[in-house]
Order: structure tokens, then sequence, then C-alpha cells
């Protein structure tokens, strides 16, 4: 089991797909950056950056591996919310997250909020905060989202055996609902229900898969 985020996956807002995009509060090209360093982990290095304009990236790998950002698909109600919540937080202006207790550690946290020369960042390992929680929520999500869909595209493409267990991942992240835009990993469910050369119970488990995200989306 991936050692992501200490936060519980029940905060989810219920119905966090279907937000109409927020009317964002920041000035016009800020970005937005999340980065996570947990050595011993896997993945132990994730940045995602998020910007108004529409543009996302993400560098997710091990700290011995070479800095490789590429880049993200990040839709506008999550772009929305995540700007919502760094305006709750003063955009980390002389913003203290971290708890004031001991704790184990659960890997050293940043916000970074970046428009212009207006830079703020601030760091933790865990905090109590709701809204701090939220975002970095949001942000293991799409770290977690885009590793099932690297790792699906991957299984497809060199390992057909291992379609159904990439599946079964990403179906157990379904169900923990802890991936802010599952509907980004309908084509490669598409592909692998089409192709005739992977075993069935693969093929059933993505047309199941692809069936649920899209039904939840009508919804």
């Amino acid at each position: 089991m991936n050692k992501v985020c200490a936060f519980r996956t029940n905060a989810w807002l219920p119905g966090l797909l279907l937000l109409a995009p927020f009317v964002l509060g920041a000035a016009d090209g800020a970005t937005i950056t999340y980065r996570r360093v947990f050595k011993g982990s896997n993945p132990e290095f994730i940045e995602i950056k998020v910007s108004e304009d529409g543009t996302a990236s993400f560098d997710i790998r091990q700290l011995a591996e070479e800095a490789d950002s590429q880049a993200l698909d990040v839709g506008p109600a999550i772009r929305g919310r995540i700007f919502q919540l760094a305006d709750r937080l003063n955009n980390f202006e002389g913003k203290n997250l971290d708890v004031r207790r001991r704790i184990a550690s659960l890997g050293q946290k940043t916000f970074r909020y970046e428009n212009g020369a207006v830079v703020h960042e601030t760091q933790f390992n865990y905090t109590l905060d709701t809204d701090a929680s939220q975002l970095a929520m949001i942000f293991e999500g799409l770290a977690r989202q885009q590793r099932n869909l690297t790792e699906l595209n991957r299984r497809l493409r060199y390992d057909h055996l291992g379609v159904n267990d990439a599946l079964r991942q990403f179906e157990n992240d379904l169900d923990h609902r802890v991936l802010p835009e599952p509907e980004r990993l309908l084509p490669v469910l598409d592909r692998i229900v089409a192709d005739s050369r992977l075993v069935e119970i693969a093929r059933q488990r993505a047309r199941s898969l692809a069936q649920r995200i899209r039904s939840s989306m009508a919804n």
C-alpha cells in the first residue's frame, strides 16, 4: 500500500465531481504547487503544479530518479476548488499549519503560492487544519489518479497479464473515493475493453469500472 497521505479519505466533499467552476479570488497567472517528500515511501517525491490559466504538471518519482515534469490534465471544478481552499488559507502567507506536538514523520509537505513577484510558502508534516487537509487530499488524489493512469497504460503496452492487477488497484482507489477525476481514465478503460488480446476478466472489470464512472457522471 503506497504511503501517500495521512488524512482520512472520507473528508472528500460528496459532490466534488459535480462542482461548477469557482470564481477564482486570486489574481490572473497564479500557480499553486504541492510538494511531498517522504524518503522510503513509494513514491518518495510528488510535485504537482496547477495554474489558473488551466495548465498543470506533475513530477512523481523516487528521489534517486531524475526530475521528469510532465503535463497534467486538471478540470475547472478541481482547479477552482484548489484555489478556493488556498484563498481560505490566505494563499499560505504567514500560515503555520504543522500540528504542535510530536508525531511520526509522514512526509514533508509544502504548499506554495506564486503570482509574479508574490510568493508564499508553508511546510508541514501533519496538520489539523481542515482546509489544508482537504487541499492536500486533492493533490494526493491527483497523484494517485495519474499513477493509476500511467500504470494501466504501461501494463497495456508491456504486460497484458498484469492489466487486471492494475485495474484492481484503480478499483480500490475508486472505492475509497480518493480520485478527484476518475473520468480521466475512461479512454484507457475503453481500450482495455476493446482489446481481444487481454484476458476476459480484465476486460469485464474495465467494462464495469467504465460503466460505474459514466453512471456517476450522469447523476
